[in-house]
């Protein structure tokens, strides 16, 4: 027991019951997704306003929108990829159409709660970045965005084709949430 107690560090007893208590925050933050992407979008727009009233650290944005982008993409991707089960002389794995077909749930790579934390983290270190000058490399931006654009649009353009070709839908917009017995089922507005 004793060896256990020397090599915890000085620092250690500071920072666990910070880590707990920020965990115990995020706990208690995953009912409310409102709330949360609330925070992230007034932390974003603290972000653009740096940027624009600044006028610099494109590069930093610019970063921060491939980072973005590589996270969306995570997030609308099944966690199984039906591409990589898929029979060269069959169309792959869809799902099922009849009702004696074998249901499988959408499970997304990157999970919602975990691609709100990653969002809002990277905006956050942005954020600071915007403000340390050696951040602020000269770069013609219209180039940058240029370049953002047509990455963000091949980028898409493969991932809707590819939730055509394997007919899933990564949202749950209008499906049916079942109530209980005599009363009748409501659209959820998630």
């Amino acid at each position: 027991m004793e060896e256990l107690e020397e090599r915890v560090s000085p620092m250690d007893k500071y920072l666990v019951p910070f880590k707990r208590r920020f965990q115990k925050f995020l706990d208690d933050t995953n009912p409310y997704p409102e709330a949360r992407w609330g925070f992230t979008s007034f932390v974003a727009v603290l972000y653009i306003l740096r940027v624009y009233f600044a006028q610099g650290w494109y590069i930093v944005t610019y970063v921060l929108g491939i980072y973005l982008l590589n996270l969306l993409l995570a997030f609308l991707q099944p966690k199984f990829d039906p591409a990589m089960h898929a029979d060269e002389d069959d169309e792959g794995p869809t799902l099922p159409m009849k009702s004696d077909e074998e249901f499988k749930p959408f499970i997304r790579r990157l999970p919602e709660f975990k691609f709100w934390y990653a969002t809002t983290f990277a905006i956050l270190i942005a954020l600071v970045c915007a403000f340390i000058r050696s951040f602020d490399l000269p770069v013609f931006w219209p180039i940058l965005l240029l370049y953002f654009i047509i990455l963000f649009s091949i980028t898409m353009k493969r991932q809707i084709k590819h939730m055509i070709k394997y007919r899933y839908i990564p949202f749950d917009i209008g499906k049916k949430r079942y109530a209980g017995v005599g009363q009748t089922p409501v659209k959820r507005s998630n």
